[in-house]
């Protein structure tokens, strides 16, 4: 890829994921609305957030007349969903403990809505994970949240981490979307723009 990427995201995971698909970018990031409709889809949803997200980086830089090199921004979200209703991040160590109670012997969704613009053009797009939790004790859970405190992860949990290892009974899907970002598929996509 020729032009500046910009990744309009703090999340140290997509991050993570970009550096080892080596590909070069630089982070941006403008507190962003992250409301949406009850009634969306909710495959849309992430789509919806990752697209503000990603409008809100290139606006300030246009504002600030930085726009001159003609970036292409990467901005995705990602969401937890079950049995049809999302399970954003945890508020607390209580909110947190809840959570991964529902999940605990369940199957779920992931869904990361990846927005990818430049001057004229837009790829959006949602990959879809399916995830099935072993039962899990409430030892277990209380232990997870208090050393690794997930409260910055949609669902209250990280794939890569302890809970992931013990808890994970099976996926269907792209293991990298549950971290954050179809990194493979974003890799496909960037060179459309």
């Amino acid at each position: 890829m020729q032009r500046p990427l910009i990744l309009a995201s703090q999340s140290p995971r997509r991050k993570q994921l970009l550096e080892w698909a080596e590909i070069h970018f630089t982070i941006e990031v403008v507190e962003t609305d992250e409301s949406f409709s009850t009634e969306m889809d909710p495959a849309e949803i992430p789509i919806h957030i990752a697209r503000a997200k990603a409008l809100a980086v290139k606006a300030k830089r246009r504002t600030e007349g930085r726009d001159f090199d003609t970036p292409v921004y990467l901005a995705a979200d990602t969401v937890v969903v079950l049995n049809n209703e999302i399970i954003n991040k945890p508020k607390d160590r209580a909110d947190a403990i809840a959570m991964l109670s529902r999940l605990s012997g369940q199957q779920h969704r992931v869904i990361t809505g990846v927005v990818i613009l430049d001057k004229e053009k837009e790829i959006a797009f949602s990959e879809i994970t399916q995830v099935q939790f072993h039962a899990l004790t409430q030892v277990q859970i209380a232990h997870y949240v208090d050393q690794y405190k997930p409260y910055d992860k949609a669902g209250a949990y990280a794939i890569q981490e302890w809970i992931g290892v013990i808890g994970i009974a099976a996926i269907n899907g792209d293991f990298y979307n549950v971290m954050g970002l179809p990194v493979s598929r974003v890799v496909k996509a960037l060179p459309v723009l």
